[in-house]
């Protein structure tokens, strides 16, 4: 895996999660996640084509064992071609803590260098002064 990806989860979700994955990944579309590896081979291919990656999110809502969040990240693939994604996900978790549901809309936005928003040093976390999506309009 690149440098500049996130690591896979450390425990991934429960088995049977419920994912939605994008083209190219197992066909797409929505199934579930028979075991927890192959929840961290998702994960894991994914990120082995967004490099660069950096993540804001805001939490949208949450009451009892949900949480709903927006969120926009930057990447850009092999070629160089930068992306914005942007989406909405929400997470159901179970009694111990491990994500049961995960629904997510995420939508690639082609971007160029210039239009990048997100340029805090990629080995660190966001800075605490660092703009939100709200801040930036987004």
């Amino acid at each position: 895996m690149p440098p500049t990806a996130p690591a896979p989860p450390a425990q991934p979700p429960i088995d049977g999660t419920l994912w939605a994955v994008g083209p190219g990944v197992r066909g797409g579309g929505w199934h579930k996640v028979a075991r927890r590896r192959l929840s961290k081979q998702t994960l894991t291919r994914k990120w082995a084509r967004e490099h660069d990656y950096r993540l804001i999110k805001e939490v949208w809502t949450f009451a009892d064992n949900r949480i709903a969040v927006r969120f926009a990240y930057e990447w850009h693939d092999d070629s160089g071609q930068w992306f914005r994604s942007y989406g909405n996900e929400n997470w159901e978790f179970d009694a111990n803590g491990l994500m049961r549901q995960r629904h997510a809309s995420i939508n690639d936005v082609p971007i160029t260098e210039p239009e990048r928003l997100f340029r805090w040093d990629r080995t660190a976390p966001r800075p605490t002064d660092h703009p939100g999506l709200s801040d930036l309009g987004l």
